[in-house]
């Protein structure tokens, strides 16, 4: 019930009668509550024991702090001046509180101004913060570049992002003010919330990042206008319809992540990304992926390159009569594309005339903060899982990259949904990002082990695909090398290298903000980042970032004049699905979309 209570006028008391409802309703959500922690339990207990895979290796994050830890007390006095230092800066900050001095705080998590308004939720703030920041700089005293290191140091912050003081109900001031505001309402709401939550995750708690209502694949959401003109086990393909009377003669082909939908590429119109290349006069074709059950098990990733990409410029040749063809990759769709352009190459395959990938790692040799969940022990325990189940559920790594930014992705959401008794806004980009997929266990255990642990893609010949063995320094196609600036899957300094590892010619940019926001910056209306350019490549990452200039809007027109600048045929009669050597199966966006 959602309706504000009514109150006894002159004596500031419920009503008996919504008293009584909300007993009630109070009574029913603790049943269903009890129903669903006691399965609950049972799951936690399975992952914590090792009975059922989970994301996190709870024996291996113990074992990381005993071997760690002791390492510190090495440097008694060092580890004493740091302890020293903390109590002093909390001290400070109470004290601080007190007289509302202090530095002025940017952290998102305490922008709420009645964080600032009095000396107690003053002190609560400044004294965390102060407690992050001494643990940050304790923690330094760790050998720097080792896997226990890096279990400990995220684990750590984990303990102390879900201590802060925003996210208990007692100490958060916005919260409480809430509580009173509403009479109680939304501490329901907020219960209601979490026992949708963990009743939608069968016992885990699925945290809900968004408004599941507010849209619809088809309806709101990936609507440019196309056919499904090619289909197979693994992928449907889509040809979209001319937005120009004329178009380039080179047709392009959109490889999205087989981690999420397709249409991440195609969200609303204002913001696709494949509707702003139809209007630059491309004709566009998509790879729709299937969402994998059992069936697949044994698809490999060699079965995604030979029925993904390499199916799909068959059929693009089929369709339109051409033999050359422009591609684009994003995340694992832009690792395959590189892979097959190495395949190709090792064939005297000439069909792609450039390439172009988004948020792309090719040299693994650090991974940033995902390299905590991924090592040999990880993969055996996947292999055991993935053996009875034929894939990786969605959810583990939906948890996985929530825990990579958990203030954004995990308690922000908490405090709304839970505390305040909030429902989320209607947000496409993370409606998108609830929207995963399966992984097929042949594919996925491959992947990590050749690719991600093994580093395979940087090595020349180590990795063989239907037979060739592969090497990424025989690629001589232009490509374009998009990463960005606060990517937290796919770190720009480790998709930086790809620049020296090409034989070909590499326009290497550096988009703002993250994996998905950087990427999905559209130049209608004010976009919201910029982006960096510089034409030479040196050594390292940081050596082009100090020499390269920042400039404002969106990246896509930068990438569209540069296929422009790498094709010099006359445009052709705009192409209309069906009318070439395929035939319309169905209408956009296609039966493998919508599969949950």
């Amino acid at each position: 019930m959602n309706d504000q209570p009514t109150m006894t006028p002159g004596k500031g008391q419920m009503d008996p009668e919504t008293l009584a409802q909300h007993a009630a309703e109070f009574m029913e959500l603790m049943t269903r509550l009890q129903t669903v922690m006691q399965r609950a339990q049972e799951t936690a207990s399975a992952k914590i024991s090792g009975a059922d895979f989970s994301i996190v290796d709870y024996r291996g994050v113990a074992e990381a702090y005993l071997r760690a830890l002791p390492t510190i007390w090495e440097r008694p006095v060092e580890s004493l001046e740091y302890m020293q230092r903390f109590w002093l800066d909390w001290g400070k900050a109470w004290a601080n509180a007190w007289t509302g001095e202090g530095e002025k705080v940017a952290d998102k998590r305490f922008r709420d101004r009645r964080w600032n308004a009095d000396p107690v939720n003053r002190g609560l703030r400044d004294s965390h913060l102060a407690l992050e920041r001494a643990t940050e700089d304790f923690l330094s005293l760790l050998p720097e570049g080792t896997k226990d290191s890096l279990r400990v140091k995220f684990y750590t912050r984990q303990m102390l992002s879900a201590l802060a003081p925003t996210n208990f109900l007692a100490l958060n001031p916005a919260a409480r003010d809430r509580l009173l505001e509403t009479e109680g309402q939304s501490l329901l709401d907020g219960l209601r919330n979490l026992v949708e939550d963990l009743e939608r995750g069968e016992g885990r708690l699925d945290i809900n990042t968004n408004d599941a209502a507010a849209f619809v694949v088809g309806r709101d959401l990936a609507v440019t206008p196309g056919k499904v003109v090619y289909e197979n086990a693994l992928m449907q393909l889509i040809h979209y319809e001319p937005q120009t009377e004329t178009q380039r003669k080179r047709p392009l082909l959109f490889v999205p992540p087989w981690i999420n939908k397709y249409y991440i590429f195609d969200m609303r119109p204002d913001n696709s990304l494949v509707k702003f290349m139809l209007e630059q006069g491309h004709s566009v074709f998509l790879i729709s992926w299937v969402n994998p059950t059992r069936e697949h098990a044994q698809m490999s990733f060699e079965d995604y390159m030979k029925l993904g990409p390499l199916a799909a410029l068959d059929a693009m040749e089929k369709a339109t009569g051409e033999k050359q063809f422009d591609i684009l990759g994003f995340c694992i769709g832009g690792i395959l594309v590189m892979a097959t352009l190495a395949w190709l190459a090792a064939r005297g395959d000439k069909r792609i005339a450039t390439a172009t990938t988004l948020a792309t790692m090719v040299d693994f040799t650090n991974v940033g903060e995902i390299g905590v969940f991924i090592d040999r022990d990880q993969l055996a325990a996947l292999r055991t899982h993935t053996a009875e189940t034929g894939y990786l559920e969605n959810h583990h790594l939906q948890d996985m990259f929530s825990m990579i930014r958990e203030n954004d992705l995990v308690w922000s959401f908490h405090v709304m949904n839970y505390l305040m008794g909030q429902k989320p806004p209607a947000f496409d980009l993370l409606f998108w990002n609830a929207d995963s997929t399966r992984l097929p266990a042949a594919m996925l255990l491959w992947y990590l082990e050749k690719v991600y642990i093994e580093n395979g893609l940087r090595k020349p010949g180590h990795l063989t695909l239907d037979g060739t063995p592969i090497d990424l320094s025989k690629i001589d196609v232009p490509c374009f090398v998009l990463a960005t600036k606060e990517d937290h899957i796919a770190p720009w300094t480790s998709i930086y290298p790809t620049t020296g590892l090409l034989s070909g010619e590499v326009k290497f940019v550096l988009g703002g903000s993250g994996h998905i926001a950087g990427v999905i910056n559209p130049p209608a209306g004010r976009p919201k980042y910029g982006y960096w350019l510089r034409d030479d490549y040196p050594a390292t990452p940081d050596e082009w970032l100090a020499g390269a200039t920042q400039h404002s809007g969106s990246w896509w027109p930068v990438w569209a004049e540069w296929i422009d600048a790498h094709d010099g045929a006359p445009r052709v009669p705009a192409r209309q699905p069906g009318t070439g050597g395929l035939k319309v199966i169905e209408d956009a966006p296609g039966r493998y979309v919508l599969a949950k």
